[in-house]
């Protein structure tokens, strides 16, 4: 497929710069792929569509405050810093982004806070606006994340144009999550309240944990016309044994399998067994998802409204039909739902 059949006009009245209310009580599209018919609902709704011994799968990433503001050495000019991953705990060695770019070179140092909480120094060049840093910190490794912590704001993807508030520190981060390592919310995820949650618990529903560190690749455009030139930015995740366990159990049984979110969903397809069921791992993953594709775990999604031509919407279609999905978009710009990280959700069964 082409990237431009992935084109459709959204206005930007509808791209949600603040979350809903109440986390469970978004929108929710819901879409049969079989037959396309779709319904409109809010998103507590899912609880009518899932029964005793289905499964969720979750990604329980944690989103850290990666976007940080220093001051550049002699000069003092402010310099954003985004926190991309750890590259060595013991040497306290980061990947980041830096901007402005051009001013930052291998040797400077970084100061950050009022009383030069935290120093960094830069140590290599790793693409335009990309740096090795290390931070210069004697303390304890608890005392370094305290320090992050404290600096660091809630990462909003860049179209938010505004200041992360104390609001987006909790709803910019699922209420499940615990693994620490993303610089971007699992989005889908974002619209479970914990009261959901344990209603879904007591119908019977049964979760199933996955890790997946979302990176910045998940907000990079796609820049060739022809989908399999594409290359996608690797992601770490981990699926225990426990969580590959509950989900072979529900294939066994032919329950309703739901992968919330586009992460849930690459994470669980990038470790498909010759089997076709779903195995423990603690690895990489660069995968691609395209139509057409063959989905081996899940037979239903949770998944956000999302931007014209990202890859997002591409797994999305090769899941729900590309025709349906298409379909669906347009009725989703007509009814006015809201799209992107904070916005309305789509069930697609």
């Amino acid at each position: 497929m082409k990237l431009s059949q992935f084109s459709f006009h959204l206005p930007e009245s509808l791209v949600a710069h603040k979350p809903s209310e109440t986390r469970d009580e978004a929108r929710l599209m819901v879409l049969h792929k079989d037959s396309g018919k779709i319904e409109h609902k809010i998103f507590k709704d899912v609880l009518d569509y899932f029964d005793d011994k289905d499964v969720m799968i979750l990604n329980n990433t944690k989103v850290f405050p990666a976007r940080m503001y220093g001051n550049k050495e002699k000069t003092g000019a402010q310099i954003e810093v985004f926190l991309l991953r750890e590259l060595n705990k013991e040497m306290r060695l980061w990947d980041v982004l830096v901007d402005p770019a051009r001013k930052i070179r291998v040797g400077n140092k970084l100061y950050f806070g009022d009383n030069d909480l935290l120093v960094a120094e830069v140590v290599d060049n790793t693409t335009s606006r990309g740096r090795t840093i290390r931070f210069l910190f004697d303390g304890t490794d608890e005392e370094f994340r305290e320090a992050i912590e404290i600096l660091g704001e809630t990462p909003l993807p860049k179209y938010i144009k505004r200041k992360a508030t104390a609001e987006d520190k909790e709803r910019y981060q699922t209420v499940f999550a615990k693994n620490e390592g993303a610089v971007a919310a699992p989005t889908a995820g974002l619209h479970f309240s914990k009261e959901l949650l344990k209603r879904l618990e007591l119908k019977g529903v049964d979760f199933a944990e996955v890790t997946l560190h979302v990176g910045l690749g998940t907000f990079r455009p796609v820049e060739v016309e022809d989908l399999t030139k594409h290359k996608m930015d690797s992601e770490h995740f981990i699926i225990e044994q426990k969580d590959a366990d509950i989900v072979n159990r529900a294939i066994e049984q032919k329950r309703r399998i739901c992968a919330v979110g586009t992460t849930s969903m690459r994470a669980i397809e990038s470790a498909v067994s010759a089997s076709r069921t779903l195995k423990a791992a603690n690895e990489w993953t660069s995968k691609f998802i395209f139509p057409p594709y063959d989905f081996s775990i899940a037979n239903s999604m949770i998944t956000n409204f999302h931007t014209p031509e990202s890859t997002l919407l591409m797994m999305v279609a090769a899941f729900g039909g590309y025709e349906n999905i298409m379909n669906a978009y347009e009725i989703a710009v007509k009814e006015k739902y809201h799209f992107y990280s904070y916005g309305d959700a789509m069930l697609i069964i």
